[in-house]
């Protein structure tokens, strides 16, 4: 296989950018997106402010291969972008390191003939189709905006509707709805609204699987029998603990916690000379950091 993925930034559309709008979104996730789309499809104004630089959060930033049981459950916008993607791809020109059929035949492209959208794309494409969307709509976006989160700063509230955000620059934005798009939540947490971190306890809602899993057996866990050291000197707990083991431990089976998911890389690869870029180790790396994978 010649091709997988490639990584590509397109520069933002420019825009005039307001500072009101009935409708004020608060990251340009796709999630963002998709709500600046809609509320445009039902005739009110729509402005997106974004604490970053990057448009499409995800799905623009690596993740291409989208992570879907049925696919038929996936309607609405969402559907609308996979069928832009498949309309990207049913170009012949799209193609450029890599014949389409070779492709396609893969067992894990997860392409189905008879399918409306695909599901596996170039983040660049994404971008392109992101941009699509928004200049059709002509939504304004603004990036580089980051919410106020200094005590007492941020949310103007008028009893318990917000009015405006502020932004760290002083910038205000004002508008009658507002929507929290973001990964973080800032937004939502700075008005007031309850949210709760971590995992509940299976008992909390009667759920089965949403607390502590240790026990439970799914792909994502060692194989049975497999045993690894944790420790900086294997089989010495006087060497200490490696990076990201936590001396605790899991918890009780089926408790709930307050941490936050681990993070994870998702990287564009490909073995086609003419479509890389250099791969340079950082200038904080630490070799430690991975043991336990190379373990």
């Amino acid at each position: 296989m010649r091709y997988l993925w490639t990584l590509l930034s397109l520069p933002l559309l420019c825009v005039a950018q307001p500072r009101q709008a009935d409708v004020v979104v608060y990251g340009a996730t796709s999630a963002g997106i998709a709500a600046a789309v809609q509320v445009s499809r039902m005739g009110k104004s729509v402005l997106i402010v974004d604490p970053g630089t990057h448009l499409g959060g995800l799905t623009t930033g690596g993740l291409g291969w989208t992570d879907i049981g049925n696919k038929q459950v996936i309607g609405g916008i969402a559907r609308e972008f996979y069928r832009k993607v498949k309309a990207h791809y049913d170009k012949p020109q799209s193609w450029k390191f890599q014949p389409r059929e070779s492709y396609y035949n893969l067992r894990h492209a997860e392409i189905n003939a008879k399918d409306d959208a695909m599901w596996t794309f170039e983040p660049k494409v994404a971008t392109a189709i992101y941009q699509e969307m928004i200049a059709q709509y002509k939504i304004p976006v603004v990036m580089k905006a980051r919410l106020d989160l200094r005590p007492g700063r941020g949310v103007v509230k008028t009893g318990a509707r917000i009015t405006a955000i502020v932004m760290e620059d002083g910038t205000r934005y004002t508008g009658r709805m507002f929507i929290d798009a973001t990964y973080e939540g800032d937004l939502m947490a700075k008005a007031g609204v309850k949210y709760t971190t971590g995992r509940e306890a299976n008992a909390l809602y009667g759920e089965k699987y949403n607390g502590v899993e240790a026990a439970h057996r799914h792909q994502h866990q060692f194989p049975d029998g497999l045993r690894i050291s944790p420790y900086v000197t294997p089989g010495n707990p006087a060497s200490g603990l490696l990076p990201g083991i936590n001396a605790k431990g899991p918890g009780v089976e089926g408790a709930g916690d307050h941490l936050v998911q681990t993070y994870c890389f998702r990287l564009c690869m490909t073995n086609a000379a003419d479509n890389r870029l250099p791969i340079e180790k950082p200038s904080q790396y630490n070799e430690r950091d991975f043991e336990l994978l190379s373990r």
